[in-house]
Protein backbone atom coordinates (compact mmCIF):
# COMPACT_ATOMS: atom_id res chain seq x y z
CA UNK A 1 0.00 0.00 0.00
CA UNK A 2 1.58 3.36 -0.96
CA UNK A 3 2.30 5.77 1.86
CA UNK A 4 -0.33 8.55 1.78
CA UNK A 5 0.89 12.04 0.97
CA UNK A 6 1.20 14.25 4.04
CA UNK A 7 -1.85 16.44 4.65
CA UNK A 8 -1.90 20.07 3.53
CA UNK A 9 -1.86 21.12 7.14
CA UNK A 10 -1.74 19.43 10.49
CA UNK A 11 -4.32 20.41 13.09
CA UNK A 12 -2.88 19.15 16.38
CA UNK A 13 0.18 17.71 18.10
CA UNK A 14 -0.41 15.24 20.96
CA UNK A 15 2.48 14.36 23.26
CA UNK A 16 2.85 11.58 25.84
CA UNK A 17 5.48 11.37 28.57
CA UNK A 18 5.96 9.77 31.95
CA UNK A 19 9.13 9.15 34.00
CA UNK A 20 11.88 11.43 32.72
CA UNK A 21 9.23 13.37 30.86
CA UNK A 22 9.69 16.81 32.39
CA UNK A 23 13.17 17.17 30.91
CA UNK A 24 11.94 15.70 27.62
CA UNK A 25 8.93 18.03 27.48
CA UNK A 26 11.10 21.07 28.34
CA UNK A 27 13.44 20.17 25.47
CA UNK A 28 10.59 19.55 23.00
CA UNK A 29 8.50 22.60 23.90
CA UNK A 30 11.61 24.76 24.28
CA UNK A 31 12.27 24.25 20.57
CA UNK A 32 8.88 25.68 19.54
CA UNK A 33 7.97 29.35 19.04
CA UNK A 34 4.98 31.34 20.26
CA UNK A 35 3.70 31.35 16.66
CA UNK A 36 3.65 27.54 16.44
CA UNK A 37 0.58 27.13 14.21
CA UNK A 38 -1.26 24.28 15.98
CA UNK A 39 -2.20 23.41 19.58
CA UNK A 40 -0.07 20.96 21.56
CA UNK A 41 -1.92 18.56 23.89
CA UNK A 42 0.19 16.89 26.58
CA UNK A 43 -0.29 13.88 28.84
CA UNK A 44 2.45 13.67 31.47
CA UNK A 45 1.80 11.12 34.21
CA UNK A 46 1.63 13.05 37.48
CA UNK A 47 1.00 12.12 41.09
CA UNK A 48 -2.71 12.87 41.61
CA UNK A 49 -2.18 13.53 45.34
CA UNK A 50 -0.30 16.77 44.77
CA UNK A 51 -1.05 20.05 43.05
CA UNK A 52 1.14 20.18 39.97
CA UNK A 53 3.47 23.02 39.03
CA UNK A 54 4.33 21.36 35.71
CA UNK A 55 2.71 24.12 33.62
CA UNK A 56 4.69 26.80 35.48
CA UNK A 57 7.96 24.86 35.11
CA UNK A 58 7.48 24.30 31.39
CA UNK A 59 6.22 27.84 30.79
CA UNK A 60 9.67 29.13 31.79
CA UNK A 61 11.38 26.90 29.20
CA UNK A 62 9.39 27.75 26.06
CA UNK A 63 7.92 30.65 24.09
CA UNK A 64 4.67 28.69 23.77
CA UNK A 65 1.88 29.45 26.17
CA UNK A 66 1.66 26.58 28.68
CA UNK A 67 -1.36 25.89 30.85
CA UNK A 68 -3.31 23.12 32.50
CA UNK A 69 -6.18 22.14 30.24
CA UNK A 70 -9.64 23.22 31.35
CA UNK A 71 -13.01 21.66 30.70
CA UNK A 72 -14.73 23.01 27.54
CA UNK A 73 -11.90 25.37 26.56
CA UNK A 74 -10.80 25.50 22.93
CA UNK A 75 -7.32 24.23 22.13
CA UNK A 76 -5.32 27.17 20.80
CA UNK A 77 -2.37 27.35 18.39
CA UNK A 78 0.88 28.35 20.08
CA UNK A 79 -0.33 26.83 23.35
CA UNK A 80 0.53 23.61 25.17
CA UNK A 81 -2.50 22.32 27.07
CA UNK A 82 -1.47 19.85 29.78
CA UNK A 83 -3.79 17.21 31.20
CA UNK A 84 -4.31 17.93 34.91
CA UNK A 85 -3.47 15.18 37.41
CA UNK A 86 -6.10 12.43 37.57
CA UNK A 87 -8.03 13.61 34.49
CA UNK A 88 -8.11 12.10 31.02
CA UNK A 89 -7.74 14.75 28.30
CA UNK A 90 -9.86 14.39 25.15
CA UNK A 91 -10.53 16.71 22.22
CA UNK A 92 -13.43 17.11 19.82
CA UNK A 93 -13.21 17.87 16.09
CA UNK A 94 -14.04 21.53 16.86
CA UNK A 95 -11.02 21.74 19.20
CA UNK A 96 -13.05 21.69 22.41
CA UNK A 97 -11.21 20.00 25.28
CA UNK A 98 -12.92 17.58 27.65
CA UNK A 99 -11.55 16.44 31.00
CA UNK A 100 -12.92 13.22 32.41
CA UNK A 101 -12.42 11.00 35.43
CA UNK A 102 -13.60 7.92 33.56
CA UNK A 103 -11.95 4.57 34.25
CA UNK A 104 -8.20 4.24 34.58
CA UNK A 105 -6.58 2.87 31.41
CA UNK A 106 -3.72 0.46 32.21
CA UNK A 107 -3.89 1.85 35.77
CA UNK A 108 -3.37 5.38 34.47
CA UNK A 109 -5.31 8.62 34.42
CA UNK A 110 -4.49 10.66 32.36
CA UNK A 111 -3.89 8.10 29.62
CA UNK A 112 -1.83 8.80 26.49
CA UNK A 113 -3.74 6.04 24.70
CA UNK A 114 -7.05 7.86 25.26
CA UNK A 115 -5.61 11.22 24.18
CA UNK A 116 -4.09 9.71 21.02
CA UNK A 117 -7.32 7.84 20.17
CA UNK A 118 -9.26 11.06 20.73
CA UNK A 119 -7.06 13.21 18.44
CA UNK A 120 -7.03 10.46 15.79
CA UNK A 121 -10.83 10.35 15.84
CA UNK A 122 -11.12 14.15 15.71
CA UNK A 123 -8.43 14.99 13.16
CA UNK A 124 -7.57 11.80 11.20
CA UNK A 125 -4.45 12.35 9.06
CA UNK A 126 -4.00 15.90 10.42
CA UNK A 127 -2.67 14.47 13.71
CA UNK A 128 0.91 14.22 14.94
CA UNK A 129 1.49 11.99 17.99
CA UNK A 130 4.78 12.04 19.90
CA UNK A 131 5.94 9.53 22.55
CA UNK A 132 8.71 10.65 24.89
CA UNK A 133 10.52 9.14 27.89
CA UNK A 134 8.49 6.98 30.26
CA UNK A 135 8.09 3.57 31.82
CA UNK A 136 5.40 1.11 30.76
CA UNK A 137 3.62 1.06 27.42
CA UNK A 138 1.08 3.91 27.59
CA UNK A 139 0.68 5.44 24.13
CA UNK A 140 1.37 2.23 22.16
CA UNK A 141 -2.31 1.47 21.47
CA UNK A 142 -2.88 5.14 20.76
CA UNK A 143 -0.12 5.44 18.15
CA UNK A 144 -1.73 2.52 16.34
CA UNK A 145 -4.98 4.48 16.28
CA UNK A 146 -3.23 7.61 14.98
CA UNK A 147 -1.42 5.64 12.26
CA UNK A 148 -4.58 3.76 11.21
CA UNK A 149 -6.28 7.13 10.60
CA UNK A 150 -3.36 8.37 8.47
CA UNK A 151 -1.65 10.49 11.13
CA UNK A 152 2.08 10.87 11.74
CA UNK A 153 3.88 9.30 14.72
CA UNK A 154 7.20 10.35 16.25
CA UNK A 155 8.99 8.48 19.04
CA UNK A 156 11.98 9.59 21.03
CA UNK A 157 14.87 7.25 20.24
CA UNK A 158 14.74 4.89 23.25
CA UNK A 159 18.54 5.08 23.49
CA UNK A 160 18.24 8.81 24.25
CA UNK A 161 15.33 8.45 26.68
CA UNK A 162 15.85 8.57 30.43
CA UNK A 163 13.25 5.79 30.64
CA UNK A 164 12.79 3.83 27.43
CA UNK A 165 9.65 1.75 28.13
CA UNK A 166 7.09 4.04 26.46
CA UNK A 167 9.09 4.96 23.33
CA UNK A 168 10.23 1.34 22.95
CA UNK A 169 6.61 0.11 23.15
CA UNK A 170 5.56 2.71 20.57
CA UNK A 171 8.38 1.74 18.18
CA UNK A 172 7.44 -1.93 18.69
CA UNK A 173 3.98 -1.31 17.18
CA UNK A 174 5.50 -0.63 13.76
CA UNK A 175 3.35 2.51 13.59
CA UNK A 176 6.14 5.03 14.17
CA UNK A 177 7.24 7.22 11.23
CA UNK A 178 10.24 8.90 12.90
CA UNK A 179 12.50 7.59 15.69
CA UNK A 180 14.62 10.57 16.71
CA UNK A 181 17.01 11.73 19.41
CA UNK A 182 15.12 14.11 21.69
CA UNK A 183 17.05 17.19 20.53
CA UNK A 184 16.05 16.61 16.89
CA UNK A 185 12.29 16.30 17.46
CA UNK A 186 11.47 20.05 17.64
CA UNK A 187 13.08 20.81 14.25
CA UNK A 188 11.31 17.88 12.58
CA UNK A 189 8.04 18.98 14.17
CA UNK A 190 8.49 22.57 12.96
CA UNK A 191 9.23 21.23 9.48
CA UNK A 192 6.10 19.09 9.45
CA UNK A 193 3.68 21.79 10.58
CA UNK A 194 5.35 24.55 8.58
CA UNK A 195 6.31 26.72 11.51
CA UNK A 196 8.19 29.84 10.40
CA UNK A 197 11.41 29.07 12.28
CA UNK A 198 13.21 26.44 10.19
Amino acid sequence: MPHPAPPDSYAVVAVAASAGGIHALATLLGGLDADFPVPVLVVQHLDPRHRTVLAEILDRRTDLGVKLAEQDETARPGTAHIAPPDRHLLVGSDGTLTLTRSELVHFLRPSADLLFESVAGAYDERTIAIVLSGTGSDGAMGVDAVKSRGGTVIAQDPRTAEFKGMPEAAVGTGAVDFVLPLEEIPAVLRGLVGSKRQ
